[in-house]
């Protein structure tokens, strides 16, 4: 078995969102997610198979849902999205990266 640490090899590249996956087998990935400042297409909305569970580790971030109201995730805060809810990343912080705990399962 081999130890890692989700807040080692952090890749600064504030020019491009990175997605990294820790664990994907059976039905459900574990991803970690580094955004600079980056938001979701301006145009269209994720509208995913399966549920998503989100937790901020580090950073700020605001979700957007296409029925239901914004909600600003800071440090320490997870939220659980159904498959088909339609949403979008509106806003990261700028100038530090916002490190984000993904767990897609079906």
């Amino acid at each position: 078995m081999k130890k890692e640490n989700i807040f080692k090899n952090i890749t600064k590249n504030p020019d491009k969102e990175i997605f990294e996956d820790i664990i994907s087998k059976d039905g459900i990935k574990v991803e970690r997610i580094i955004s600079h400042g980056q938001t979701s297409p301006k145009e269209g909305w994720y509208d995913q198979n399966s549920d998503e569970w989100v937790m901020i580790l580090k950073g700020e971030a605001v979700l957007s849902f296409q029925n239901s109201d914004d909600v600003r995730l800071k440090k320490g805060d997870y939220i659980n999205i159904p498959a088909h809810t339609k949403h979008k990343v509106s806003w990261t912080l700028p100038d530090e990266e916002t490190i984000w705990l993904a767990v897609h399962y079906q």
